[in-house]
């Protein structure tokens, strides 16, 4: 692994989060589709002569990226090492573990993409800047992030619903890195401005994702804060943390399938010439 700055994402990414999301690849490429489709859409728009996908996780939109381009090469990069033992390598695609906001890569992508990877540096402004470096003139930023979690009741409903039961849960938005890092649009556009992107582009995206209903237990005891702390609880104490977190999403069923509505960013940006 090449070295990292962001310590606390390391030990989680490498940790119970990593191994989590790593073990529920399939049912987390199912659930951010519609997202991939989008960044698909975005890198067909025109040619391009090499892609790097930034937090790619298993690599499914690296993956699908390379298929959808041909021999165009494409790298995932990671913090996560559970994640990436399990991203499947193809002729053009590669994966690296690494903190991408202090690797060294080298200048050569016309296209950086992300989905959901980018909100989760220790400092964003250094980690962007890096990016842009590892720009060729002219090439593009395209990376979808979340809004705020008004837009995404299903990231905090399990959380506000066990708080009683799991007092020890961290606050849904803490600031710093994570999932709403870059919600507040002023504040990203300023952010990339500081590090040195041009062109700058903020679009909501609101778009419907589902799972089978027997996925939902997986989803939330394998993912996220609550599905950490479910992992480490006695049996009993489980137990009704998880009947108690799957009753909140009864809004959410659909007969056999859960749906809920989401909303992003999607942020585009150009390195200057």
């Amino acid at each position: 692994m090449t070295p990292e700055v962001n310590s606390e994402q390391a030990a989680m990414w490498n940790g119970a989060g990593g191994h989590g999301w790593a073990a529920s690849r399939d049912m987390v490429d199912l659930i951010l589709k519609p997202f991939e489709d989008v960044l698909v859409a975005a890198a067909r728009a025109k040619p391009r002569r090499q892609v790097l996908d930034v937090g790619c996780g298993t690599g499914g939109v690296t993956r699908a990226i390379a298929a959808a381009l041909g021999d165009v090469p494409c790298l995932g990069v990671d913090i996560s090492g559970p994640q990436i033992d399990v991203a499947e390598r193809t002729a053009n695609v590669r994966f690296v573990q690494a903190d991408a906001q202090v690797h060294a890569f080298e200048p050569e992508f016309d296209l950086i993409v992300s989905r959901f990877g980018v909100m989760f540096f220790d400092d964003s402004v250094a980690a962007f800047r890096n990016l842009r470096a590892a720009t060729t003139p002219g090439g593009e930023l395209h990376v979808v992030v979340w809004r705020g979690d008004e837009d995404n009741p299903f990231m905090t409903t399990a959380q506000r619903a066990v708080e009683p039961l799991m007092p020890e849960l961290p606050p849904v938005d803490s600031g710093g890195p994570g999932p709403f890092a870059l919600a507040e649009p002023d504040q990203t556009r300023k952010m990339l401005e500081d590090a040195g992107w041009t062109g700058i582009g903020l679009e909501k995206l609101d778009l419907t994702c589902s799972m089978p209903v027997d996925v939902l237990p997986q989803y939330l005891t394998m993912l996220g804060p609550v599905g950490r702390a479910l992992q480490g609880m006695e049996e009993h104490r489980r137990a009704e943390a998880l009947g108690t977190a799957l009753k909140a999403f009864d809004s959410f069923v659909h007969g056999d399938e859960v749906r809920f509505p989401t909303g992003a960013w999607v942020v585009t940006a150009s390195a200057p010439l």
